[in-house]
Parts: C-alpha cells; sequence; structure tokens
C-alpha cells in the first residue's frame, strides 16, 4: 500500500505484543501494526490504550460472531412471529396449538430488528414537497429502510411511498437507490445501510482504528474506506475494469456507475446520498472519493448530504477538503440528544478524528439548534453524567406521552421501551435508533429548517 497509513493486522495480535503495546510508545513496533513509517510511530498511552481497547473489542467480537448472529436470528425471526399474531399471548397460544407459520429473511414482510424498533413505513402525508422538512423526513426513512432486506425496500419504496427503486438489487454494502418524482425535477436517491445490530463484522468496521491518508483530502478511517470498496494494495483507482463481480470490495464503483446511468438518462434530475449510524460514514465517504476521482460532472448535480448519528470520518484535513467540496448548503449532520455514536471515535489530539461543518443538534424535546459541535462532544464527561441519567429516564416517560400528544403513529412498541430501559444503565445507546431521528423531522417546526438552509 502506498501513502501514509497505518493499518491493524488483527491476524497477527497475541497478548505478549499486546502487552508491549501498552508500555512501549513505538507504536510501529508492534508486529499487528503495519505502518508507513513503523520506526517512526509513536503515540501517548492514551492513544496506546484506544488502540488497546478497539483491538480487544475486535477480538471479542470476532469470537462470539457466530453466537451473534445466531441471536440475532432468533431475535429476529421471534419478533417477526410476535408482529404476524399482534400480540405475545397469541404467538404463545398458536405455539401451543401447534400452528407453524414459515417465515423467510428474503420475504417482503420479514422486517429487521432495527425496523422492529420502528414500524412506521409511510412518509408522513403532512410534510408535503415544498415543505423544507421534506427532504430530510425523506432521508431519515430511507437511512431506515436500508436495514431491511430487498424484496422489503421495493414493498416500501414502490407500494407505500410511491416512488420508483432504480437499484435491481441491493448492493453488496448495503446501499440503495431510488427516484422521488414529487418536485419540479427527479430526486435520486442513495441510501447506505448502518450498522445491523447483530453483525459481529460491522462493529468490527466501527471499531478499527486503522486509517489511510488520500492525498489532498486527508486521514480517513480504514473500516469506513473498506465497506465503500477500498481496494487492496491500490488504493482508490478512478477505475477498475468491466469485469465487477458482487464482491463488497466494488461496492463504490457498481453505485457510481448506475448512478452515472441514471443521472444521463434524466438530465434535470439531482441526487442525495444519505445513511444512519455507519450508514452515514458511508453516505460522507461516496462523494469524497467523487472529489478525490474529479468526478465533478457527478457532484455538480449533488443536492445534499444528509446523515443521521453518524460518526467521525477523518481528521481535520480531510474536514476541511469536505468543506470546500460541499459547502454549508449540502452538507446536514443531524445529533439527537445523548446518542454516542456521533461522539466517536474520539475528537482529540491522539485518535484525531474530527466532524466537520455544521452540526444540527436537536434535544429530547426536539427542539433543533445549529451548532458547531454537539454538546458533551467525547460523550465521557463527569459533568454530564446526571444529566444524561436523567434524560434518560425522561424519554422512558415521553415514550408513554408522545402517542397521546401526537397520535397512535408515535407509539412506541414494547422492543423500543426494552432499549430505553436499557438506555437508562448506558444513555446514550438507545438515543441511537431511527425513531428520534424520524421523530425530529416530523414534530420540530418547519421554522428550524429553514433556519439550517439560511446556515
Amino acid at each position: 500500500m502506498e501513502g501514509e497509513y497505518m493499518l491493524l493486522d488483527l491476524d497477527n495480535v497475541g497478548f505478549r505484543e499486546l502487552y508491549r503495546l501498552l508500555i512501549d510508545d513505538n507504536i510501529g513496533a508492534r508486529k499487528f501494526i503495519k505502518s508507513h513509517d513503523n520506526e517512526g510511530l509513536n503515540g501517548t498511552f492514551i492513544r496506546r490504550f484506544m488502540i488497546f481497547l478497539s483491538i480487544v473489542i475486535i477480538c471479542v467480537f470476532r469470537l462470539i460472531s457466530g453466537l451473534m448472529n445466531s441471536f440475532g436470528r432468533f431475535i429476529e425471526f421471534s419478533l417477526n412471529l410476535w408482529s404476524h399474531y399482534d400480540s405475545f399471548f397469541m404467538l404463545v397460544l398458536n405455539t401451543l396449538r401447534g400452528k407453524k407459520v414459515e417465515l423467510c429473511r428474503d420475504s417482503p414482510n420479514f422486517t429487521s430488528v432495527v425496523g422492529l424498533t420502528d414500524t412506521r413505513l409511510e412518509l408522513d402525508d403532512e410534510i408535503t414537497r415544498h415543505d423544507p422538512k421534506y427532504i430530510s423526513s425523506l432521508a431519515i426513512m430511507a437511512a431506515k429502510t436500508a436495514y431491511e432486506n430487498k424484496a422489503r425496500i421495493e414493498k416500501i419504496v414502490e407500494d407505500h411511498w410511491k416512488t420508483k427503486q432504480l437499484s435491481e438489487k441491493k448492493h453488496p454494502t448495503q446501499a440503495f437507490m431510488f427516484v422521488d418524482k414529487t418536485g419540479d425535477h427527479d430526486l435520486i436517491c442513495i441510501s447506505f445501510r448502518g450498522t445491523s445490530p447483530f453483525s459481529a463484522d460491522d462493529w468490527c468496521t466501527d471499531l478499527d482504528f486503522s486509517w489511510y491518508r488520500l492525498t489532498g483530502i486527508g486521514k480517513v478511517h480504514m473500516g469506513f474506506m473498506k465497506a465503500l470498496g477500498l481496494q487492496k494494495n491500490t488504493s482508490w483507482p478512478k477505475e477498475i475494469g468491466e469485469h465487477m463481480n458482487d464482491d463488497e470490495t466494488y461496492a463504490y464503483y457498481k453505485i457510481r456507475q448506475d448512478l452515472r446511468q441514471k443521472l444521463d438518462e434524466n438530465p434535470t434530475a439531482r441526487f442525495i446520498v444519505t445513511g444512519h449510524s455507519l450508514g452515514g460514514a458511508l453516505a460522507v465517504l461516496f462523494p469524497a472519493i467523487l472529489g478525490y476521482h474529479r468526478e465533478f460532472k457527478l457532484l455538480k448535480r449533488l443536492a445534499g448530504v444528509y446523515t443521521f448519528g453518524q460518526p467521525r470520518v477523518g481528521d481535520d484535513e480531510f474536514g476541511r477538503f469536505m468543506e470546500n467540496l460541499l459547502g454549508a448548503q449540502r452538507y446536514f449532520r443531524f445529533v439527537y440528544g445523548n446518542d454516542i455514536v456521533p461522539r466517536i471515535p474520539f475528537d482529540d489530539s491522539d485518535l484525531m478524528f474530527k466532524h466537520f461543518g455544521y452540526c444540527y443538534y436537536f434535544n429530547s424535546f426536539y427542539k433543533g439548534q445549529v451548532k458547531n459541535e454537539e454538546p458533551n462532544k467525547n460523550y465521557f464527561s463527569t459533568a454530564s453524567i446526571g444529566p444524561m441519567y436523567l434524560n434518560a429516564i425522561f424519554e422512558v416517560v415521553r415514550s408513554a406521552v408522545l402517542p397521546y400528544a401526537f397520535g397512535r403513529k408515535y407509539k412506541e412498541g414494547m422492543l423500543l421501551i426494552g432499549v430505553r430501559l436499557f438506555g437508562l444503565i448506558v444513555p446514550g445507546l438507545s438515543a441511537h435508533c431511527p425513531q428520534d431521528y424520524v421523530n425530529l423531522t416530523r414534530l420540530s417546526s418547519p421554522d428550524t429548517f429553514n433556519m439550517f438552509q439560511d446556515e
């Protein structure tokens, strides 16, 4: 690999080397760390400890990946059965009677565990195409839908939204494309899937602190780049030939190819990119690599990048590159409350990761503000512990109040309530669910979104 980089080679991790990482400031001397400058790669204890901690957690995820997958399948099948019978009592009763329902994970009626936390499928009919909240509302629904299987995405997009799906199948990195025809010009939306709760590979991608420096762009999170399509040994070639298969390593190139075709067919169309969690990081990286490849013809037709609960992607140099590329009017980073994910990887001198642009921050009353950074930017703060726990309690109480204040479509199911209760132990985890991001686009004032567009 050419250029500056730091790569964690987890296949060569051993207890002795991990221990030496903590006591020796020469990070590059460790066998499991590959770098452009192994001798000169040093780090403070905090930096070494964070790398140590991330490696330990990744190794644990690797060990239990099969168990996580099996448990996730059990949870999803159980919750889909529960949903099919409308109540736990009917599920138990029909099970005792020996009645069986055949469920298929590829069925249009099979819902992901993320989708089961927020079962709303319809776009809000009170938000019209000329409403300043419309595109943000469409973007978060697309980001939430990206967690579903291909058949269910098609059903939601075409039957519930009355829009047209453009990609024939989900891309390997779990992205889909559709077109909204309600405005003066067609709006193509590319939506990237976020972290699947029971996917060890997704969590390992998030926690991998490896980085790679793209010339003229800056240092970028290696795990996110791999998920989008970073090529082994050759970095990001502009073209890789015509014989692309469905492997994840070609994700960026296949999405770009589809986008080119659709925009060529429709000269007045524009496009947006969106994603929740890991999907938000990929939504940022996609135009970044377009810029790296000087795809200015495509970028000229980019209407905006909309991310929800997005982690930090690169360093300060990367942030400046993206601000020059997108400007303030084409990048909308939404953060709800104490959501932990936008606050990682940490923003400090050791890990170097930074957010860029404005933060569109919403509190637990769904009141929005434009900020340079979300409050408590690195999550861990002694001054914030009390307020975070109080806010987690308020969110549980709010779950009971919302449907009475705003209608049944804001009623939270048992799964989400369970997640809220878990948030009483770890504040910020439940705040990452798409439910609150959907709510803030629907319940906040249109004036708030007018203010965002004026920034």
